[in-house]
């Protein structure tokens, strides 16, 4: 049974919650967690509609046979069985393995381990894996969108295809530029690791290409030889993948669905962090509040911590001097309202997000001459303070490391696990995780002689264990302690059920979703690097 204290908490602050109107506008706040809710709603002349509900937004949800719809339920149990938990936690779990350990591979990642936890409802995070099959090595990428899940899915299925395009050789684009003309296939670019559930925008698709060919003759009209670095080629693309979502929305369009999908894309936002990781040169893109930290295992046994991003939001004083150089003196106070931009939104660098980058001349442009946008839940709403725009940037800040044989894992994360579990915490669980899975393996033989007592430890390691060590998927292990830990550090049932049985109009109160890929390194082939190149 849940405890008394934990479920008249969290059912009393919901129920308790006040209501704003203001102009046709219903606003339900809730105290907790109020300062880090970022914009995660859609403005309707009606009323403010809970983001990602648009019509057109058929995404993948995890599994809901134990969520509640609303706090006025009747019969409200937060009550769930260690197998329902279970289903819940692991219904988003991909993994993927690229060698044998065995294996003395140049390839520097040995697998990688994913999950996503939804608390909007549909999810507005975003995942994508892919090996590079043009150039050389593998790409991560977590998204994070907000006011509905269209622009975190449409840069989800584009941006590492922009990435890919902006490192190959010239040969390489005027082939894939001959392919085209001649009418013949394209040699493939990526290939996608995809978990079963992850979706596309199908109707876009010959739309994205040919913005994609465009930007590929762009690069060969450039001329440049021997072409970007990997730290520019990130930047360009980031760059102009969010220049297409603004202009593919002013394009005509015939195709309605093709339109709304293209409105909805711009007039919602996604941040966006991806890492390309190529031998021992690993490069970290980040444009937004998600994070990505290395997990280092130090020469003393010890493990530390080495951020590879930084948060862009009104807590970072770069971006605020950045943002106050952009823009003239007479703003600086209305730069930031509330720890968010122009009162808005918290993070500082996003994809999309028309409405803090056109003019308030444009913005009406394109929504007077568009189908019925109410129906799309997209209104016309400029920020109030909005005079000089463009005030938000998609333009990313990319980092360069080498790795060593010491750096064992990379996190990529959405920042609903970052508002759960500090950087060191989320290395001291994979950590442990990692000596558990070890100390789990099937033993081949017991130690001579088999005594009482040796059986007896042994068992009673296995039950210290508990629950939690049923977890194969990293990913999974850090959301159940993100969202169920006490404040000993450790999983309470209790809470971890509570968590997962919020109704859909509570949940984004008490967490935002979660989404993590858990990058392992194969250290024998980095110290092999390091052996053939001394």
């Amino acid at each position: 049974m849940m405890s008394r204290t934990v479920s008249s908490w969290i059912l009393g602050s919901a129920r308790n919650s006040f209501v704003l109107q203001r102009r046709g506008c219903l606003y339900s706040i809730c105290v907790p967690n109020r300062h880090k809710i970022k914009q995660k709603l859609v403005f309707s002349k009606t009323l403010l509609c809970p983001a990602g509900t648009c019509s057109l937004d058929n995404t993948f949800s995890l599994r809901k046979a134990f969520r509640h719809t609303s706090t006025e339920e009747e019969e409200f149990s937060f009550q769930l069985s260690p197998s329902q938990i279970n289903d819940i936690l692991r219904a988003g779990e991909f993994s993927h393995k690229i060698l044998d350990s065995s294996c003395k591979s140049a390839n520097s990642v040995l697998k990688f381990e994913s999950n996503q936890l939804a608390s909007n409802t549909p999810i507005e995070d975003r995942r994508c894996a892919a090996t590079c099959l043009q150039t050389r090595g593998m790409m991560f990428g977590v998204f994070d969108g907000h006011a509905g899940s269209a622009c975190a899915q449409a840069v989800s299925e584009r941006l590492l295809q922009y990435i890919a395009v902006s490192l190959m050789s010239r040969q390489t684009l005027e082939e894939m530029e001959l392919a085209v003309e001649c009418m013949k296939p394209v040699i493939p670019i990526l290939q996608l690791h995809k978990h079963p559930n992850d979706i596309e925008y199908r109707e876009m698709s010959s739309q994205y290409f040919e913005s994609l060919r465009v930007y590929w003759q762009h690069l060969l009209d450039l001329d440049i030889e021997p072409g970007f670095s990997l730290e520019e080629a990130m930047i360009s693309a980031f760059k102009r993948l969010d220049s297409d979502i603004s202009l593919e929305v002013q394009a005509p369009q015939e195709n309605e669905l093709a339109r709304n999908t293209a409105l909805q894309v711009a007039f919602s936002g996604a941040t966006a962090c991806v890492a390309h990781i190529d031998g021992v040169h690993l490069h970290v893109a980040n444009a937004g509040d998600c994070r990505a930290i290395l997990g280092v295992h130090e020469e003393d046994g010890t493990w530390s911590t080495l951020p590879l991003t930084r948060d862009h939001n009104a807590y970072d004083e770069s971006e605020i001097r950045r943002l106050k150089r952009e823009h003239p003196r007479s703003e600086e106070k209305t730069l930031f309202v509330n720890d968010r931009l122009l009162g808005i939104l918290m993070p500082s660098r996003a994809f999309g997000d028309v409405q803090l980058k056109w003019s308030k001349e444009l913005q009406h442009s394109v929504l007077e001459n568009s189908c019925d946008v109410e129906a799309l839940n997209i209104y016309q709403y400029v920020p109030p303070n909005c005079h000089t725009p463009p005030y938000l940037t998609a333009e990313p800040e990319v980092t360069y490391h080498k790795l060593r044989g010491k750096d064992k894992f990379l996190v990529i994360a959405s920042d609903g696990l970052w508002e759960m579990l500090s950087n060191e915490k989320v290395v001291k669980l994979v950590a442990g995780h990692l000596t558990e899975l070890n100390v789990q393996k099937p033993q081949l033989a017991f130690e001579k002689p088999v005594n009482l007592g040796y059986m007896h430890n042994l068992l009673l390691r296995r039950k210290n264990r508990g629950i939690t060590s049923l977890d194969q998927n990293i990913a999974t292990h850090l959301i159940r302690h993100a969202i169920g830990n006490n404040e000993y550090g450790e999983v309470d049932q209790e809470k971890l059920a509570a968590m997962l049985t919020l109704p859909e109009d509570l949940a984004r109160m008490y967490r935002d979703d979660i989404t993590i890929t858990v990058v392992y390194f194969n250290s024998e082939a980095i110290e092999n690097y390091y052996r053939s190149n001394e």
